[in-house]
């Protein structure tokens, strides 16, 4: 059985959990304290989350588990066959970790720094809306980011995108708050919505 370290409410941690669930690999959940990752630097050297042991070896970062994964338990598949579209899904992933995730980072910083300066979270915000059309367009007459099923784009980017519709009141983490004030869902996004309450009815393991 697969060895998953993780802390409450982690978006990393749930590509996992969504990954694992679409492929039926069960799971020994280890979660531990957000302000105690001791187990988890034991474990891997480090201390984000999240963190995988399974016969012998140690993986962390969710898109590197999500490869592992593919290649440990292949079926049903996270990524396409054809090695064409499997790089197009892999420089998807890089743009969403790289690019997508850095405004809402930054804003999150801002605001925990004590002293955010407004002008900047402001043109930040106004980026992270304006991606919601070419998620808009991505899912326009399919069920899922790359096609008729779930693959790793899904478990990559739903965790995050699905605070444009719900955040659990005990989830008062600052990230997830700025996801929810500047991911507004308009008329014209109504495929991200159906695409999040599709996801989010999926199994998790």
């Amino acid at each position: 059985m697969i060895r998953l370290y993780e802390v409450p409410w982690s978006t990393n941690v749930e590509r996992v959990l969504l990954a694992c669930g679409h492929k039926g690999i069960p799971l020994q959940h280890v979660v531990v304290p957000n302000d105690d990752r001791s187990q988890v630097r034991a474990a891997s050297g480090q201390d984000l989350v999240p963190v995988i042991e399974h016969d012998g070896n140690v993986v962390h970062d969710s898109p590197r588990i999500l490869e592992y994964l593919e290649e440990r338990f292949p079926d049903p598949p996270l990524y396409p066959h054809d090695p064409a579209r499997r790089a197009e899904l892999r420089a998807f992933i890089d743009w969403f970790n790289r690019v997508w995730k850095r405004p809402p980072n930054v804003i999150a910083a801002e605001l925990d720094g004590g002293s955010p300066d407004a002008d900047r979270v402001a043109t930040l915000g106004v980026e992270m809306k304006a991606s919601l059309d070419l998620f808009a367009d991505l899912l326009r007459g399919r069920p899922f980011l790359w096609g008729s099923t779930l693959s790793a784009a899904d478990c990559i980017a739903y965790p995050f995108l699905k605070y444009a519709v719900a955040r659990d009141p005990a989830d008062r983490e600052t990230f997830h708050l700025v996801l929810e004030e500047h991911l507004p869902l308009g008329p014209a996004h109504g495929p991200i919505r159906d695409w999040i309450e599709r996801v989010g009815a999926l199994p998790r393991s």
